[in-house]
């Protein structure tokens, strides 16, 4: 979401004397519904800092933000500014590794030097990846920005959902905002998605998902097959077993429940196993996926997928332990007790 900076007056496209510009403490009254990853107000802006005393200056990319977006902060050289420097204004500024390389120094002799932004002067409290970007960059809270700076380079707010299906529902709710609090969201504001790369992450997740589907599909139709081996070959061996508990006085029905019970438990037991299994690989998995990928992936087990899994494997145990239970209460009793 970013401010409008033109008005158009009689077909002719002008700049606005006065923008309208969201606030980073209004950000927090957002309410979204759906779940969000994060929440951003930032900007970026090519300027010079100034090494205070030294006269020595060096053009950078600025980014002033209400949040501090650091993927591996073990790499940190010093410390990170904190949520409540951004609130209580403190005068303090990240800077990535190409200060270092540029002013020919130590990545530790930039912590506690001072840079002057404007009429301010910024203390160095850490020094960042650079990402492979030769350009200069530095990281300041948005808040040291003054009215004529945020006029000047207005802000733009960055929502990303946890979930791209969520994406025109969020979109939806910010503008409900917008409008409440500012007015005609449509002349103060512009709301852009990333409508063809969204369109595209779908098409690529529906195919994941036929896929995943099939994959899932062949998988139980196989185990459900195992199940049934193993149930047929426990009825030839029990054959003897079987006409002595039907000479005996049992029914059809309780010999075809004895093996339903069997079928049932032993795929019970496979589904306990396997996602135990499954969530132990995930677990150790997903770490080093993100480490390498430079993303932040995460596990997410819930009840109720463990529950749908939990049914569907009792469910292929009674579909595919109906026939060998069949098969066995239906043996006579005298040709299976002759069996052996």
């Amino acid at each position: 979401v970013s401010s409008q900076t033109h008005k158009e007056v009689n077909g002719v496209r002008l700049k606005k004397d006065t923008l309208s510009l969201i606030d980073f403490q209004a950000i927090s009254d957002l309410g979204l519904s759906k779940p969000i990853a994060s929440i951003e107000l930032s900007n970026q802006i090519s300027t010079e800092l100034e090494f205070s005393g030294t006269g020595k200056k060096i053009g950078v990319v600025l980014m002033p933000s209400s949040t501090i977006n650091i993927h591996d902060s073990s790499s940190v050289i010093g410390n990170l500014y904190t949520i409540a420097d951004i609130q209580t204004k403190s005068q303090v500024i990240l800077v990535s590794d190409a200060f270092a390389t540029i002013l020919e120094t130590e990545k530790s002799d930039l912590v506690n030097r001072e840079l002057v932004f404007g009429d301010q002067k910024l203390k160095i409290v850490g020094v960042v990846p650079d990402g492979g970007n030769e350009t200069p960059r530095a990281m300041i809270p948005i808040s040291l920005l003054s009215p004529v700076q945020l006029n000047t380079h207005p802000p733009y707010l960055i929502v990303t959902p946890m979930l791209t299906e969520d994406i025109d529902a969020t979109k939806d709710e910010i503008r409900t905002w917008l409008d409440k609090r500012y007015g005609d969201v449509d002349k103060e504001f512009s709301i852009r998605t990333n409508d063809f790369r969204v369109r595209q992450v779908l098409k690529g997740f529906l195919v994941f998902r036929i896929v995943m589907g099939l994959i899932v599909g062949i998988s139980v139709l196989v185990g459900g097959i195992g199940v049934m081996n193993v149930l047929l070959i426990s009825v030839t061996n029990r054959t003897a077993e079987i006409g002595i508990r039907k000479a005996v006085g049992a029914k059809p029905r309780d010999i075809a429940n004895l093996f339903i019970a069997e079928s049932i438990s032993i795929s019970f037991l496979g589904s306990i196993i396997g996602i135990i299994i499954g969530a132990s690989f995930t677990m150790i998995f997903t770490p080093i996926v993100s480490r390498i990928s430079e993303l932040p992936f995460h596990a997410e087990f819930t009840w109720t997928t463990m529950f749908i899994i939990t049914v569907v494997a009792l469910i292929v145990g009674v579909v595919f332990g109906t026939y060998p239970a069949i098969r066995a209460s239906r043996l006579d009793p005298v040709d299976a007790i002759r069996h052996e």
